[in-house]
């Protein structure tokens, strides 16, 4: 066994680092809904890539919608600059893999 930075003791080829990441990205979510809501054109674009990337990963796509992500993100992929529809649309076709997800969509789009 060896000590992880966290002070956690891991098995040797754990992924000790998991739950810090888990927990940074449950912090950053409300941020970055918030920057697609009310950020500068660059900021929504960035914000929305953002979540699109979480939103590879099926553990943070409930995360993402129950953080209200959907609404803003369809919102951007209708009005926002080319730059900001294009990453809008790739985080809403990511958080489709999920099918609450998929009503959800339907039902702000």
């Amino acid at each position: 066994r060896k000590v992880a930075r966290n002070g956690r003791r891991e098995e040797k080829g754990g992924r000790g680092g998991d739950s810090a990441v888990s927990t940074a990205t449950a912090r950053a979510i409300p941020t970055l809904v918030e920057l697609v809501k009310n950020g500068t054109n660059g900021a929504k674009e960035a914000a929305a890539g953002a979540l699109g990337n979480l939103a590879n990963e099926d553990d943070n796509q409930a995360s993402i919608a129950a953080a209200g992500a959907i609404p803003p993100l369809v919102e951007l992929a209708r009005i926002g600059t080319d730059d900001a529809r294009e990453a809008a649309a790739g985080a809403l076709a990511n958080l489709a893999n999920d099918d609450d997800n998929k009503v959800s969509i339907a039902a702000a789009g």
